[in-house]
């Protein structure tokens, strides 16, 4: 098993784990870090993209450059290890790739609109790719995890742009989303998802028990306007 680290000096090992580096914005690190593994294993069977990072702030409030980063990191990331990956998985005859996603590509945040348009990219990008790769005999799966207790979700960066206009309602937002990270399951509960999606049976989307299947669920039978409703008031904006 292979894991991906931005720098390895500043890396702590892992138990079980080789760590290459690499960086999900640079191609050329892309292609090295893959070279390495083919180099190391001779094969890759399942490759896991879930660098991703996270942004609050008002639609407004987004700078094109704050924009640019994100969506390079969590959806040209995805495409360029994919790229560099898929000609050693069809020349093998098969493999899985598993995308990590949200709840919100399916179920868009308020304050979150480009992390929310990343996540959506990014189940285009994979049901798309499952149609195209199925024929080398590779499969595509999403995880969908909800907030996760995580410094990622605790610490979302924020917009350098603040709006005094939308002062409340981010700071409802803001709050909101802490209370729920509090709360939310440790990140043991994902791991296993993503092993499931890894190994498991084929299936499109995985979602976390808890929350994150609730939603699923929720999105899939309730009334557009109920769903709406009850995430304003979730966030505080009832």
């Amino acid at each position: 098993m292979f894991g991906s680290v931005r720098r390895i000096a500043s890396a702590q090992p892992i138990a079980g784990v080789e760590l290459v580096e690499l960086d999900v914005r640079d191609e050329a690190s892309v292609n090295l870090g893959v070279q390495q593994v083919i180099a190391q294993a001779g094969r890759i069977d399942v490759l896991i993209n879930n660098a991703g990072v996270t942004l609050l702030g008002a639609t407004e409030e987004t700078s094109i450059a704050e924009a640019q980063a994100l969506l390079d990191t969590n959806v040209l990331g995805i495409l360029r290890t994919t790229r560099a990956a898929l000609p050693h998985m069809r020349e093998q005859g098969g493999g899985r790739i598993v995308n990590v996603s949200s709840v919100l590509g399916f179920l868009p945040a308020p304050y979150m609109a480009l992390y929310s348009a990343s996540k959506h990219a990014v189940e285009g990008l994979s049901e798309t790719l499952d149609h195209e790769v199925r024929q080398f005999g590779i499969r595509v799966a999403l995880v969908e995890p909800s907030f996760t207790r995580t410094q990622l979700d605790l610490n979302a960066p924020r917009a350098a742009l603040t709006l005094p206009a939308y002062e409340r309602e981010r700071g409802l937002v803001s709050r909101s989303i802490e209370t729920s990270v509090r709360k939310a399951p440790l990140p043991d509960s994902v791991a296993a998802t993503l092993v499931e999606a890894a190994l498991g049976p084929w299936k499109m989307r995985h979602t976390p028990r808890g929350e994150a299947s609730l939603l699923r669920t929720l999105r899939r039978f309730m009334p557009a306007g109920a769903v709406e409703k009850g995430l304003r008031k979730t966030f505080g904006l009832a």
